[in-house]
């Protein structure tokens, strides 16, 4: 992890000058407000995913966490790797990452611009007190990339104690966790190992996250740093129709030669002061990654690398007087990062592909941004029951990209590919910006003590990533892209009625300016979707000690318009957005008995169309899972997992490309089994 620990260090130092500066230091216990939900001016749909559920859980994905949340599907892909889907379509391909907003304490994972489409494993979700998901445009409240929905994973935990669990599973898998707390101090760490279920698909992984209270005066804080490291040997997709199904196939690697290796760390300051005028919150942060992995996927499988490291400031005034709360901000981030693609061996396969993808560079880049937006957000009582509440955001985002290899689309001895071109295009130097803003305003309706009805309108946004604008193909020299739009007006009721707590939404979206390849293999935006669905949560206590929960969606999601896409692929309006299932869902039954916690889960992904065209599918699939913990004594708990009880074949993911069915296999039935020891 090259320049790691150098940043620590930094970090390190610069908490420690800003604590130093004033005359008093004295430890207490602080809580910083890295909740979302907990924002006054949120308002729609969302879930939270509390402590005692994630330990239950005990996911070695975290999509086996985010099923019990309507509407959002975290697809696995091999290893610890996924896409995502929050009231969409599983996003794939350069900017598809930019659709969602990934959150650590409230603060971005990655800088504006530059994410990662697997960023959910740079973040230690197995040991959060909480993770929350927004449904929905969050750009007003959070910016850029919360086009579609924000997932927020919360690290402050509050623990007296130290604990040391160890787990065992099958395929060689092992994970220790640890978890230290005291009246100032939390450290939360845990190391994964796994030879994986399919040939050369093992990892190994480790994570960590610490944080210290302080008081200066009359400023309370909270400081924060995260690490985590991955080693990852990749598998490649099985090929064929159904091969999900083939006892033995399901188990081979295409693409032993796969791996991603990938590191981070992230640190932050969450500063607060009180006084009769308010609150005022300060939180500087810094960030550095780096990431080297084989592009299987790929024809010539060419090796991607990249690094960035990256700091920012959000800075926060909150006031309140009988009838209106509001608050105003500024948050400002800054970007150092870089990328680089390479071919080590010749393309295999027909001549066109041999000809237009030789070995050699095809990218390499470095890339400073500068971002700065202002917010602005109110909750106004209009009577004793009603609320309006509204939010606007405006963010500008500027590039400046400097290619470090040869203008346009040659190899890289300056030589002229076959067939017209080689396929990889290098953009020459340029600074691109973009301006956007977001809006939210809705009302809320306390119906009554226990149920609260809702409606709200708002507009998302996020900007061309820089993979999109200067990752360019088929002699594409520059790309004219703005900044994706999403419309959607949201209606809702939550509440507790008896022994039974419900939440039901039903929205309706539409997306512009929808950023894809077209049949000349340019990067343009210049395509539209529409959604409309209905998701709902009820949670049915049916005796003291047994709780109900279902939890499911039904959605339609369309292309609303028609044009010729890569691959020789077609859109057709009214056609559906490819991986969109229709229905989405998840059952749980929990049971505790004095000491035996005991859940079975039923999650089930519904059939969907895998191709823009809508001529290839997949059936869909329902698992069915058991968890358990037992407590042998105030000191000593034992856990077990028994996921995929009926043994189903299925697949985590499938996709219809280069003429052929692919799929990522889903696990066979496994068991895990482990203990937990407290310490005082």
């Amino acid at each position: 992890m090259p320049g790691i620990i150098r940043t620590v260090l930094i970090f390190s130092c610069l908490t420690t000058s800003l604590v130093a500066s004033t005359n008093e230091l004295e430890e207490i216990i602080v809580t910083a407000d890295a909740s979302v939900l907990n924002n006054r001016a949120n308002i729609g749909s969302n879930t939270a995913i509390d402590e005692d559920t994630i330990e239950l859980t005990r996911a070695n994905h975290v999509h086996e966490a985010l099923v019990r949340v309507p509407g959002v599907w975290v697809s696995r892909g091999s290893g610890h790797e996924h896409l995502t889907s929050i009231r969409s379509g599983i996003l794939a391909g350069p900017g598809a990452c930019g659709a969602f907003l990934f959150l650590e304490n409230g603060i971005p994972v990655r800088p504006a611009g530059f994410c990662n489409v697997n960023n959910l494993f740079e973040v230690n979700t197995e040991q959060a007190s909480s993770i929350e998901v927004m449904r929905g445009p969050a750009s007003a409240l959070y910016g850029g990339n919360a086009l579609h929905g924000v997932i927020n994973s919360v690290s402050l935990n509050q623990f007296d104690g130290r604990t040391l669990s160890v787990e065992a599973g099958p395929h060689g898998y092992s994970q220790v966790r640890t978890r230290i707390g005291g009246e100032s101090f939390q450290l939360a760490a845990n190391g994964t190992q796994s030879d994986g279920y399919r040939a050369n698909t093992g990892y190994g992984q480790q994570k960590l996250n610490a944080s210290w209270s302080t008081n200066s005066g009359k400023w309370d804080a909270v400081h924060v740093i995260s690490l985590t490291n991955l080693n990852q040997e990749t598998g490649g997709y099985v090929k064929g129709y159904r091969a999900y199904e083939d006892s033995d196939l399901r188990k081979t690697n295409p693409n032993p030669e796969a791996y991603r290796d990938a590191w981070s760390f992230r640190g932050s300051s969450h500063w607060r002061q009180n006084s009769e005028n308010g609150e005022l919150n300060l939180t500087p942060y810094i960030r550095r990654s780096g990431m080297a992995f084989f592009q299987h996927f790929l024809p010539g499988q060419p090796l991607e690398r990249n690094e960035q490291t990256s700091a920012g400031l959000i800075a926060k005034i909150l006031r309140s007087n009988d009838n209106l709360e509001w608050a105003a901000g500024v948050h400002i981030e800054w970007l150092d990062g870089a990328l680089s693609q390479r071919q080590s061996l010749p393309t295999s396969g027909s001549a066109y592909l041999v000809a237009t993808r030789p070995i050699g560079t095809h990218y390499d880049f470095e890339l400073d941004s500068f971002m700065a937006a202002v917010f602005y957000d109110a909750t106004i009582s209009l009577s004793d029951t009603v609320n309006l509440i509204g939010s606007v955001r405006l963010e500008r985002l500027g590039y400046d990209y400097d290619n470090l290899h040869l203008n346009g689309n040659t190899k890289d001895d300056g030589s002229n590919c076959g067939f017209g071109g080689c396929l990889y295009t290098r953009p020459a130097d340029r600074d691109d910006d973009f301006t956007d803003v977001a809006g939210r305003i809705g009302l809320n309706f306390n119906l009554s003590e226990s149920t609260t009805a809702y409606v709200v309108g708002g507009v998302g946004f996020r900007p061309p990533q820089a993979t999109e604008l200067y990752r360019l193909q088929s002699g594409q020299s520059i790309a004219n892209l703005d900044s994706e739009e999403l419309n959607s007006f949201e209606i809702g009721i939550k509440g507790v009625r008896q022994k039974v707590s419900y939440d039901l939404a039903l929205y309706a979206e539409n997306t512009e300016n929808l950023i894809f390849r077209d049949s000349e293999g340019f990067n343009v935006s210049a395509g539209k979707t529409k959604s409309k669905g209905v998701e709902f949560d009820v949670k049915w206590n049916l005796t003291e000690s047994q709780i109900l929960s279902i939890t499911g969606s039904y959605a339609k999601h369309e292309y609303d318009f028609t044009r010729d896409a890569s691959r020789g692929e077609k859109i057709v309006s009214g056609n559906e957005v490819d991986t969109a299932p229709q229905w989405l869902g998840s059952v749980h039954w929990l049971s505790q008995y004095q000491s035996l916690k005991s859940e079975i889960e039923l999650s089930h992904i519904g059939s969907h169309a895998i191709n823009a065209a809508n001529t290839a599918s997949y059936g869909g699939h329902t698992l069915l899972h058991w968890r358990g913990n037992y407590s042998i004594n105030e000191r000593l708990e034992i856990f077990s997992r028994l996921l995929n009880i009926l043994d189903k074949d299925y697949a985590d993911r499938a996709d219809y490309a280069f003429g052929s069915y692919r799929y990522f296999p889903g696990l066979p039935r496994q068991f895990h089994v482990g203990f937990e020891l407290l310490f005082d």
